[in-house]
């Protein structure tokens, strides 16, 4: 079975480092990318296609709930 491809995005280095030590102890994810706020979020997402987006709704840049609208269209 494949691993579900995980992207981070936190503007905080320590949240995103915390999660994704816990997220790669089960062998079932794998974190593919971080970024630290929405543009980063948006692109990374375009580009690695994750299966799932763990996003902070208060963001540099960007904030998530507009990261969202700019992914969904």
């Amino acid at each position: 079975m494949d691993k579900i491809r995980i992207l981070l995005a936190d503007d905080h280095p320590i949240l995103r480092e915390g999660l994704r030590a816990v997220l790669e102890t089960q062998p079932d994810f794998e974190v593919i990318a971080e970024a630290a706020n929405g543009i980063e979020a948006v692109r990374q997402a375009l580009t690695m296609q994750p299966d799932i987006l763990l996003l902070d709704l208060e963001m540099p840049q960007l904030d998530g709930v507009e990261t969202i609208r700019r992914l969904r269209q």
